[in-house]
């Protein structure tokens, strides 16, 4: 299955779920009924992810998390606003460089249309 294929099924339950559910709920339970959706799609979910830092030889005692990871390689930033921000972009590239990674989507259910808050991100890693 490749990257895109996954990032496919994503959206797609991403979509059924804010259909059913609407906009207006905390992140938490997109997280929690996306997290249900992927497994029963047959992929691998992990969800908030400890994303250890390291500087100079040191690992920074911080508490990044990653919202989710997806089959090891896909990172998901779940966010349940009504605008969304170029941050939380940059803030998932950035996610995708440290954890080494391809491919990662944010997701903004907060929007009144799923698709207006979808928006992959892709690191050049290879």
């Amino acid at each position: 299955m490749t990257d895109d294929d996954i990032t496919d099924i994503i959206i797609g339950q991403a979509i059924r779920i804010h259909r059913l559910l609407g906009p207006g709920l905390f992140e938490q339970v997109y997280e929690s009924a996306l997290a249900i959706s992927l497994e029963k799609q047959g992929l691998g979910v992990a969800r908030q992810v400890v994303l250890p830092i390291e500087f100079e030889g040191v690992t920074l005692d911080v508490a990044y998390r990653l919202d989710m990871l997806i089959e090891d390689r896909v990172i998901l930033e779940i966010k349940a606003q009504e605008k969304s921000h170029p941050v939380h972009a940059r803030q998932l590239l950035t996610y995708l460089r440290l954890k080494k990674r391809r491919v990662g989507l944010v997701l903004n259910f907060g929007k009144e249309r799923l698709l207006d808050g979808v928006e992959r991100v892709v690191n050049g890693y290879t």
